[in-house]
Formats: structure tokens, sequence, C-alpha cells
């Protein structure tokens, strides 16, 4: 009878073994519950990953993930912000309604104080979008202006971890690594501004499993080189250093991560957050744009003395992403924001409906990847 054992980064001896027959039992579990809730038509992508799989000898398990599955990229969605110039002032005028916000926020002072005051940590899934902004117009020197999340949380602020509880077998102290090791990963991903202006999330990616079949690897060829199968963007925020800079060193965040028993002896992860980017143009301009990027990510961190996977690193369930305001037409690896000013693309005409990129109520991993239009930055 072989062993299957996991390994230690450390270089420790293995922890433990598993018989075949129980390791056989996973994956025909796992191949079950693939075969029940798998799409009928899978993408080609996931085919391509499967069959890739098989290749290595490594047990197939569809496009869903276990402890040695890919993997699940969720549906992704970019969506432009501006329709035509006429149009993109119309729809600024309309959509922008009265604050739900108390007084004007270019009145007296008072006022700015109350404006600006962050709200409180979101501990519930919104069920409805957040209340119109003032119609104001970002600047330089107030780029969240005219937005919802001028009274959000400021980069990693907005990241609060839930307090780590025991969760079936696993510790106090496992579930409080697996929050820690997400939040590296969110902020490293999203917040780390020389990520943001297009250099390696090494941080993030330290935290990950590489013993998670095809995910840093993919994650790899999609960072040295981008394309549409292949987009960073599907984990990483990246804007094009030569087209576009951030204004200021302000990110705003808004979000919540949940914590439950996972699957396979594992706590798993649940992160939804949505990070507004003010940027500006490197050409000299000073008008000032903003790109809206909502990530759901689930993790794991299996127990190790029972699969072979890295102690302390994460296994990446699944990972949705949703972009507004940025190119439909361009797999450069980057987000590409439109201003107000710039004609549209021709090349890239909305299919999609009309969403609210600040509507954290809306289930993204749900929706049609066409592209499609925002009603407000």
């Amino acid at each position: 009878m072989s062993d299957r054992r996991s390994e230690d980064p450390a270089g420790d001896e293995p922890s433990s073994s598993i018989p075949d027959e129980v390791w056989e039992q996973f994956i025909r579990d796992s191949e079950r519950d693939i075969r029940g809730s798998a799409p009928k038509e899978p993408s080609a992508r996931a085919r391509m990953v499967s069959e890739r799989l098989k290749r290595e000898g490594a047990p197939s398990e569809g496009w869903r993930t276990g402890p040695t599955g890919t993997a699940k990229k969720g549906r992704r969605r970019k969506m432009w912000a501006i329709i035509g110039v006429p149009v993109a002032i119309a729809v600024a005028v309309v959509a922008m309604k009265p604050s739900l916000l108390p007084g004007d926020p270019f009145g007296g002072q008072a006022d700015v104080d109350e404006a600006a005051s962050p709200l409180a940590a979101e501990t519930a899934p919104p069920t409805a979008a957040p209340g119109a902004a003032d119609p104001a117009t970002p600047t330089l020197d107030e780029p969240f202006a005219g937005s919802p999340a001028l009274n959000w949380a400021d980069g990693g602020a907005g990241i609060v971890l839930p307090k780590a509880t025991v969760v079936g077998a696993v510790s106090k102290d496992k579930v409080e690594l697996a929050l820690q090791q997400t939040r590296k990963l969110l902020i490293d991903a999203n917040l780390n501004p020389k990520v943001v202006a297009g250099a390696r999330p090494v941080a993030a990616l330290s935290v990950l499993d590489p013993k998670q079949p095809g995910l840093i690897d993919d994650l790899n060829t999609a960072l040295r080189a981008p394309s549409e199968a292949h987009d960073p963007l599907s984990m990483f925020s990246r804007f094009d250093p030569d087209e576009v800079r951030l204004v200021g060193d302000v990110i705003k965040t808004r979000g919540r991560i949940t914590f439950k028993k996972g699957r396979f002896d594992a706590v798993t992860v649940h992160a939804d957050f949505t990070f507004v980017y003010p940027v500006v143009r490197t050409d000299g301009s000073t008008e000032v744009t903003r790109t809206i990027v909502r990530r759901v990510i689930d993790t794991e961190l299996p127990d190790p003395a029972h699969y072979k996977v890295t102690s302390g690193r994460l296994m990446v369930v699944k990972y949705d992403e949703d972009a507004g305001n940025s190119a439909c037409d361009v797999n450069d690896g980057y987000l590409h924001p439109r201003f107000p000013s710039q004609a549209p693309s021709a090349s890239a005409t909305p299919t999609g409906p009309s969403v609210d990129p600040y509507d954290r109520s809306r289930d993204i991993g749900e929706e049609s990847g066409d592209c499609g239009t925002v009603s407000r930055t």
C-alpha cells in the first residue's frame, strides 16, 4: 500500500500518511459533488485545465475545487463608464440624485466633516445599492467627490477581520492564520501601490499554496504574458503606469470577511470587497475618473495532516471579479479606465446591461461576462 504524505515547508519529517482507500473515497466524493453542481457546458478554459491535469496524472475534479483541485475562476465582467460624451454628462446628472448623507458637502465645515465620516464596518450582506451621492465632479484635491465611496474606509482599514473562534476540529489559531493570510492576499493584490502600478504581487503570491494544481502556474503566466485566457486582473488590480496613475494615496475599500467549517478538515474564508481607484492620466491632464473593482474570493486552509498541502498556505477555492469603468476590448493585464472627455471606443460596443458598480447586493458570480456599462463611477 502506497502512502501519500504532506510535506512541511520547513523541511521537517512528513506529518502523516493516508491509506489508499481513504484517498480514493475523497476523490469519489469530490467527483460526485462536481457532477451535481458543475455547469452542463464547461468553458474551454475549464476543459483545458482538466485535460492538463489528466496528462499530469492528477485526479480530475472538474471545475470545482477540493484540496487537490484548481481554483474556480468565476465569470468576469468589464464595463465601460461612458457611452458617449454628451450621454455621459446626462447620465452623471440623472444618476447622482440627492445623497442619503445629510447636508451639503460643499457647504459649512460641519457638513463636510459629517459627509466624510467613515461608515461603520459592513457586518451583513447589503440588501440594496448605496444612495446616490451629491453630483460633484472628482478633482485632484477631492478624488472621491460625487462617489458613495467618499465615506468608505481608507485602504486596509476597510478589511476588518472577525474574531477567530474554533471551527469544528480547526483550532482558533488556525482560523486566525487563515483570516490573516486572506487579508494579506487582499491587501497586496488590491491596495499595494506598487502592485496597482503594475509590479509583481510578491506578498499575495507568497500566501498561496504552490501545491494547488495550476493556480500559481496560471497566475505566473498571466503576469508574464497577459491574454484573454490568462488575465492577471482576475486576481490582481493593476493599471498601466504609462497611461494612468493613482490620485493621492487613498484607495477606498468596503466589504466583509466571514468564515465557516470547510469540507476538507479545513476552515473556509469568504471575502467580498469593493475597491475604488481614483486615477488621472500621466500626460499632464487634471481630469479625474474612477475605476471600481469588486472581488469575491473563497480560500481554505486544509489540514496538512490529512492532505498534500503546504502548511500555512492558502488554497483558493473560487475567485470572481467585476470591474466597472475598464476597457472591454483590451487584454494586456491592465485596467483601462475611460475619462469623460474621451470619445467612446468603436470596437467595444456594450452588449450587456447597465449596472451600478457600487451595488454590493448583486451576485457577481451569476452574471453574464458581456461588456456592459456602469450607471456611475
